[in-house]
């Protein structure tokens, strides 16, 4: 089995889901992986690795945290593939979750040992905002500082475009508890963007 490879073009894309995989290819892919096929493998690594990683980047804020992250992940897909069940969760949302999963330990080893993560240096096409770029310096360092659950439910849902459900299984939580942290979420970048449009008035 080869390592995972990552196309250098993905620098702070949206993800949406109108960009993703075929549903039924991924399955494919993921039963053959379950019996060994290294060809599949590197097919679902191409497909899914860009948007992976940049999930991966944006939670951890650290690009070496997160290239290291996506081998761990698709290192595991590659062993865990017959533990995928499909028509339960899509191919894309079940890898989510190995990443999340390992993100997150990773997250809580560190903690008390350093700072909140840097914000990733990554320019992000907003493609529906105009939102300045200071202003949006001001967004990144406030999602950097969210706890790590409203974090992750705000960019699995705002830049993964994962739904409420999908991001839910994610998570390991249920849809409402979900859409309580987008709801805190939102309400701490709305407080970010109101005191920056306060500062530049001043």
């Amino acid at each position: 089995m080869k390592t995972t490879s990552r196309s250098k073009a993905d620098g702070g894309r949206l993800y949406r889901d109108d960009a993703g995989s075929d549903n039924t290819r991924d399955d494919g892919w993921l039963r053959a992986v379950a019996r060994g096929d290294e060809h599949a493998y590197a097919e679902l690594v191409a497909c899914h690795s860009d948007r992976i990683y940049a999930y991966l980047l944006r939670l951890t804020g650290s690009p070496a945290d997160a290239e290291d992250l996506l081998q761990e992940t698709f290192l595991r897909v590659w062993r865990k593939a017959d533990s995928y069940q499909p028509g339960r969760v899509k191919a894309g949302t079940w890898m989510h979750r190995i990443a999340h999963n390992l993100s997150i330990d990773r997250i809580r080893k560190r903690r008390g040992e350093s700072q909140l993560p840097d914000v990733a240096d990554t320019s992000v096409d907003m493609e529906t905002s105009q939102i300045a770029s200071q202003e949006w310096r001001r967004v990144e360092a406030t999602i950097a500082r969210l706890p790590e659950n409203q974090r992750a439910a705000l960019l699995l849902c705002q830049l993964q475009g994962f739904s409420n459900a999908e991001a839910a299984h994610i998570l390991k939580l249920n849809v409402r508890a979900v859409e309580s942290l987008l709801a805190r979420a939102r309400r701490a970048l709305k407080m970010t963007l109101l005191e920056a449009g306060e500062a530049t008035d001043d």
